[in-house]
């Protein structure tokens, strides 16, 4: 059975609630009674905003991560090109002082005509008593010529094809190039070596020869022109009772760095081997 209460009475009730309300809520019952209800929510909600954050971060990292690797490679990729780059700038270089020194060294020596060659192989042996070069007869080599580097004399030339030319060292074990040995211009003969290492031999006893002494070709024998420098005595060994003195020499040519040489080409090789005494005739 549902009892209903006059318009009055309701209005007045709930207004009796709702000054009852505010006055609780002014006398701060109600301020507990918020933190109880609203701590809770507020952790809540700073939980998953902590949450959300971290998510945010994590996949703005990994974005930022992938950018940083992209940038990694391509940095990478640009530093080999650079790398590569200054390889062959050097090398340029290296070429360019070889070239250079070349060039003083033809117009120190006007005398000789002479034609640029690279090197292109050498002897496997770790003796390095000859190299290839990619000149030949194409580009009028001969047999015979010899071989210059911007300091001096590496060799001559002993076999010739179309578009190369082997040449040999000068401290191949058969070489013998007269010489003459200065300031005291005493005569002499110098040999090369199975180890690489060039003497001189048959110097004569009463030379005058002390280390730092300069070894030029005479000209004598026919093989080479005269006075292509080709290095320094280093050492003499002399016995009283030996007719002559022998000495240890120092190129100046670097056989271990030949890149580029060049060859004499005006010069004729003589053979005067028939014309001596001791030569068999046929």
């Amino acid at each position: 059975m549902n009892i209903r209460f006059p318009k009055s009475i309701r209005i007045l009730a709930l207004s009796l609630v709702a000054i009852g309300i505010l006055a609780l809520a002014l006398s701060g019952v109600f301020t507990s009674l918020s933190r109880l209800v609203v701590s809770p929510l507020t952790s809540l909600q700073t939980w998953v905003s902590q949450q959300y954050q971290g998510v945010e971060i994590f996949l703005s990292a990994s974005q930022d991560i992938r950018e940083i690797r992209q940038q990694n490679t391509e940095l990478e990729a640009e530093n080999a090109r650079m790398q590569a780059q200054i390889v062959e700038l050097q090398q340029q270089l290296v070429e360019y002082k070889i070239l250079s020194a070349l060039l003083e060294f033809a117009r120190a020596n006007p005398e000789h005509k002479y034609i640029g060659a690279s090197v292109i192989g050498r002897d496997p042996s770790p003796f390095l008593n000859y190299i290839i070069i990619n000149r030949g007869s194409d580009d009028g080599l001969r047999r015979g010529m010899p071989v210059v580097t911007q300091n001096g004399l590496a060799g001559r030339i002993i076999q010739v094809t179309a578009s190369g030319a082997r040449v040999s060292l000068i401290t191949d074990p058969v070489t013998r190039i007269n010489v003459r040995i200065e300031p005291s211009r005493s005569a002499a003969v110098l040999t090369g070596s199975i180890t690489g290492d060039i003497t001189l031999e048959q110097i004569p006893q009463a030379a005058d020869v002390n280390p730092g002494n300069l070894i030029l070709t005479s000209g004598l024998g026919g093989n080479y022109p005269a006075n292509i420098i080709i290095g320094q005595v280093t050492s003499i060994k002399s016995r009283e009772n030996d007719i002559f003195q022998s000495a240890s020499v120092q190129s100046v040519t670097d056989f271990d760095d030949l890149n580029i040489v060049l060859v004499i080409i005006n010069f004729d090789p003589i053979d005067i081997s028939p014309l001596l005494p001791n030569a068999e005739t046929p």
